[in-house]
Parts: C-alpha cells; structure tokens; sequence
C-alpha cells in the first residue's frame, strides 16, 4: 500500500517537475495502452485461477449489480461535482 501511494507521489512530483516538457497527448495514448494491457494481464489471471471460473456463473449475477452500482454510482457523484465544484470555473469563463 505505502509502495503504491509512494509511485503516485513520485508521479506527482516528476509531473510538476517536467510539466513544460511532457505532451499531454502522448502521456494520455500511453495511460491507454497500459490500462488496457492491465486489463488484459487481469483477465489472464481470472481465466488461470480455476476456483473463479468454476464459481463463475454465482458470482457472476453479483459482478454484474456491483459494477452497474459502481458505475451509477460514479456518474452520479461526477456529475454532482460538476455542478459544484466547476459551475464557478465555467461563469468565470464565460465573461
């Protein structure tokens, strides 16, 4: 956990530190390609892991309430946010 936390923090400071040299275009495609590569390394471990794909059809009527929860969930504070953090920003904008 404090190895993870650690990263961001490095990440954070070599961001601030090298922000005038960054391209935001090509850290964005890069962050692409390594979720989906994580992504694809999980599903290779799920497939793997035999316990889970035997249990797969119980558990999967519970994966799929989580994850329409998480994303309800998430679009709901996201636009809350947006409306309350960032309504300042855009009437600034705006004049």
């Amino acid at each position: 956990m404090f190895i993870i936390i650690g990263i961001i923090i490095l990440g954070i400071f070599l961001g601030v530190l090298f922000r005038s040299k960054i391209n935001p275009a090509i850290v964005s495609k890069l962050m692409s390609a390594i979720i989906c590569i994580l992504l694809l390394v999980l599903g290779i471990m799920v497939g793997s892991n035999e316990h889970i794909v035997k249990n797969l059809p119980t558990l999967g009527y519970k994966a799929v309430i989580i994850t329409f929860g998480a994303i309800l969930g998430s679009v709901v504070v996201t636009f809350a946010l947006d409306r309350l953090v960032f309504k300042k920003r855009r009437k600034d904008n705006e004049r």
